[in-house]
């Protein structure tokens, strides 16, 4: 009997994490089906960076840039989902009480935060698989396997500190305030960390102001992995992003903890 009920408990096991996962799978199936019917999300996010970067990368670039801005557009894809689907959507829902509802429902607090993580962390992946392809078609671009998959890494990993800041947008601002900030953040950003061009190509002052943005560290992970010099280490620019991913999160905690 000890034997059989020993068998029967690490076959329980198994099933018991397997059922665990269940609220963590449907709520990523549900984001993935609510931005899938969105075009106007979907579409920009996916098209977006892969158009630039086949116009300022490849029509338009000379020597070194279409691997340079294959680096730094593997951020820039990894932007818009994270932000608009953190801050838009998490202010949509704000409004619209579906948080309160979630909430209310018997499933672990933090299901729909790691669900809209996971999902901007497939679009970041996928954007940047794109972004690859098209370089090494088009921008005579040629990658190794190890250069691909840290790529995909770091892609990968923008979607943690981006998400934090796309959550903080969307706790603290309005739906219909959401878009026009969320805007003022991305587009700025893009330009002022070097994800457009580089910047040497633009005044001495955008060099040195830099390291305030999240997303030029996040460049400065990208641009060795193609052999392109950087500024600092790699082990810095990590604990500045950990640092801006734990504080923006812990920000929009208080917040929602106070308006919900």
């Amino acid at each position: 009997m000890n034997a059989l009920t020993r068998t029967a408990a690490v076959g329980a096991a198994p099933s018991a994490r397997l059922r665990s996962l269940r609220p963590y799978r449907a709520e990523l199936l549900a984001e993935l089906r609510r931005a899938w019917r969105s075009p106007s999300f979907v579409l920009p996010s996916l098209l977006f960076p892969v158009l630039f970067y086949l116009l300022f990368g490849v029509l338009l670039g000379r020597g070194h840039a279409p691997v340079y801005l294959l680096a730094t557009y593997c951020v820039f894809g990894a932007m818009a989902p994270a932000l608009f689907g953190f801050g838009v959507q998490l202010a949509l829902d704000r409004e619209g009480g579906l948080l309160t509802l979630k909430r209310a429902l018997p499933m672990p607090a933090a299901t729909p935060l790691l669900a809209r993580l996971a999902m901007a962390l497939l679009f970041a992946v996928l954007i940047a698989a794109m972004l690859m392809a098209v370089a090494c078609l088009f921008g005579g671009v040629q990658l190794q396997a190890m250069q691909v998959l840290q790529l995909l890494a770091v892609a990968a990993f923008a979607a943690l500190p981006l998400g934090a800041i796309g959550l903080l947008i969307g706790s603290h601002v309005g739906a219909s305030a959401a878009p026009a900030i969320v805007n003022l953040v991305y587009l700025p950003l893009a330009l002022l960390s070097g994800l457009w061009l580089p910047l040497s190509a633009l005044p001495q002052v955008f060099s040195t102001m830099a390291p305030l943005w999240p997303t030029w560290h996040l460049a400065q992970l990208a641009l060795p992995v193609l052999g392109q010099p950087v500024r600092g280490g790699t082990v810095g620019h990590l604990l500045v992003l950990l640092g801006v991913s734990a504080a923006a999160l812990l920000l929009a905690r208080r917040r929602l903890r106070r308006v919900g």
